[in-house]
């Protein structure tokens, strides 16, 4: 993919009102291909940007097929302005559909990572009843839906429970970062209202999770939760037995390629007539 064009100067859109404004930086690579094909959407985790080496592949990838790609970074990340500690997931999925209504793609394929898997269930369940964007497929990588429920609150110890309570947060050390993870109590409250694992997930479209067997923060068995919320789906676990939480050797890059492209294939297929 060493033929990609360098990547055009960020874009920035204006989201949200008065105080809650915050400018987001977003890239877009236009398609080559056609309107007609779909766009892949990237979405990061917790505290990552567009800028990381996943990112960065898919949006190879989409010059190599002549793809649009859309990849933005959610407010206090990357180059996007706003505040970290004001993040919250509601926060982000509204960033997450105003740069769709902006970009305006007709169809999307989403590529979310760790808490980006997460928006992109919740960004399926929006575009399902807002109408417009189809949702093509959706390829997720160590997805942590409800991780703010179901990873972290659970084992909160009782000095992370008083700085919640005291300080309105609370700080744990980044296995990625010498800063500090930080997870507010807006976020873990904003969670609850944002749970998907608490019924049945109703995509409409392939879905592909590649998970790590070795991942330390978000346990493969998640992922095998997950799957079970989505019995509608057409559905692929993928397994990778000495995967970590990031995925980013070459040779998990390989299988998120190959994921993409085989839910290319699979929409393809299906809309060709009988």
């Amino acid at each position: 993919m060493s033929d990609q064009k360098p990547n055009p100067a960020p874009q920035f859109l204006t989201v949200g009102e008065g105080e809650a404004a915050r400018e987001i930086a977003l890239l877009v690579r236009p398609a080559q291909a056609g309107e007609d094909t779909p766009a892949l959407v990237w979405l990061s985790g917790y505290r990552s940007d567009m800028s990381g080496t996943k990112a960065v592949e898919l949006d190879g990838l989409a010059a190599e097929l002549g793809l649009a790609c859309i990849r933005f970074d959610y407010s206090g990340h990357g180059l996007s302005g706003g505040s970290f500690r004001d993040g919250t997931i509601s926060r982000w999925l509204e960033e997450a559909i105003a740069v769709l209504r902006h970009a305006a793609p007709e169809r999307v394929l989403l590529v979310g990572s760790s808490m980006g898997g997460w928006i992109a269930l919740r960004l399926a369940q929006e575009l399902a009843r807002q109408g417009g964007t189809k949702l093509q497929g959706m390829a997720l990588i160590a997805p942590a839906p409800d991780f703010t429920s179901e990873l972290i609150e659970p084992h909160l110890t009782a000095k992370e429970q008083k700085s919640l309570a005291e300080r309105g947060y609370f700080e744990e050390r980044s296995q990625y970062s010498p800063e500090p993870n930080i997870y507010t109590r807006a976020l873990i409250e904003d969670g609850r209202e944002n749970r998907v694992l608490d019924g049945i997930i109703e995509t409409g479209c392939p879905v592909h999770i590649l998970q790590g067997m070795k991942d330390p923060d978000v346990p493969h068995q998640h992922a095998m939760k997950l799957v079970e919320h989505l019995p509608a789906d057409d559905v692929v676990l993928t397994l990778i037995r000495d995967g970590d939480h990031r995925l980013s050797r070459p040779g998990d890059i390989a299988l998120l390629v190959s994921a993409v492209k085989g839910i290319l294939r699979s929409s393809a297929n299906r809309e060709k007539p009988a």
